[in-house]
């Protein structure tokens, strides 16, 4: 059992103790001090917890910035983030309750993240950060709580995870929201599926499986490719240019929007897979990879504006006025050619590259 004073616990944040410790007879409400340890920590911000409470407990870090003190508190609720006044909460989800869990946070930015919420009337301004102290209330144990200067590696493969845990029977990750491309003509509805999405969570998902060597991961990156092959108006994501070219839509519209930038995102997530991937996996990726890339040199000009890109092709499929690609965008699709270039020999990925290039510095294509 932990006691304020306790060597022990002290001794898990600053040694990274690996030895599983109790904690019980705690009152678990906020206004309680709980269990604390005071510390005076002003260059590592990141924090790892692993816990079970079984009651309804939490943790809490205590930040002082210049004359202002906050306090962060990680709460069983399933409102994501709130604050009010110097209090910032994080909803670590009511169901989770008496499960363990591992917590990663970056302190610095979620501090920053309840500052923008404007918690309080006054701007205040983040400056010489220290971790003061940390709080444990409620029943039930602790483990494994350490300081780091960051936290990485825990994101990413809790980002993994998510995918899966979350990837369902059609082997994508639906986007809940509406999304409104062009009002009245290119519209989805919640539950679309973006080939952007699909794309980048499968680069994530085979890093997983490269640093991890679980094959878990890679049997879920192969299952996400099924939604390539599915139509966009059968709640896919794969459209077709002019009857003749395959296209992953970031925005699976009728019709079709032909993004450029997600297209070649989603096709450099078939791409690190086709990297690792074995037998039918292989087989499968390969084929899409291809498909994708015969369309990107057959459709890649056609973004060109000759004084910059276009974002899309809606001019084209949808007869509305040019959707032209602002300068981030434009830079963006300037990366993409370069790191293609590094993927393929043809040419048409370094010229345009290079022609792209020299539209942000003004050397636009001729005129007549």
């Amino acid at each position: 059992m932990f006691y304020e004073n306790d060597d022990l616990f002290m001794n898990t944040i600053v040694c990274l103790a690996q030895v599983t410790r109790v904690f019980s007879g705690i009152a678990d409400s906020l206004t309680s001090s709980g269990l604390h340890y005071a510390m005076q920590e002003s260059e590592h911000y990141a924090m790892t917890f692993d816990f079970k409470i079984i009651s309804n407990g939490s943790i809490t870090v205590a930040i002082k910035s210049g004359s202002n003190t906050f306090q962060i508190h990680y709460v069983f609720s399933n409102t994501d983030i709130s604050c009010d006044s110097k209090n910032i909460y994080y909803g670590l989800g009511e169901s989770r309750r008496g499960k363990w869990i591992h917590l990663a946070r970056d302190i610095n930015y979620d501090l920053l993240k309840g500052l923008a919420l404007k918690c309080n009337s006054k701007s205040v301004k983040v400056k010489h950060l220290t971790l003061t102290g940390v709080s444990v209330r409620g029943h039930g144990w602790v483990d494994n709580v350490t300081i780091a200067s960051a936290v990485h590696m825990d994101h990413f493969f809790d980002a993994a995870r998510w995918f899966v845990d979350n990837q369902d029977s059609r082997g994508g990750w639906p986007v809940q929201v509406r999304r409104l491309l062009v009002p009245g003509v290119m519209e989805l509805a919640p539950g679309w599926y973006s080939a952007m999405a699909q794309g980048q969570a499968i680069s994530t998902l085979v890093r997983a499986y490269i640093k991890s060597s679980n094959p878990v991961y890679l049997r879920v990156a192969e299952k996400a490719l099924k939604i390539f092959d599915i139509s966009s108006a059968q709640g896919g994501v794969k459209a077709r240019f002019l009857d003749k070219y395959d296209f992953y839509e970031e925005y699976p519209t009728t019709p079709s929007s032909f993004v450029l930038n997600g297209f070649i995102f989603s096709m450099f997530g078939l791409y690190d897979l086709k990297q690792v991937a074995s037998g039918p996996g292989l087989e499968t990726v390969t084929r899409l990879y291809n498909e994708g890339l015969r369309s990107l040199k057959a459709m890649l000009l056609m973004y060109d504006s000759g004084t910059g890109t276009f974002y899309d092709l809606r001019h084209i499929s949808a007869h509305l006025a040019p959707n032209r690609a602002r300068w981030d965008y434009h830079s963006v699709h300037v990366s993409q050619m370069l790191q293609f270039a590094l993927m393929d020999d043809d040419p048409i990925f370094s010229q345009t590259a290079k022609r792209w290039q020299e539209y942000m510095t003004g050397k636009w294509a001729d005129h007549n």
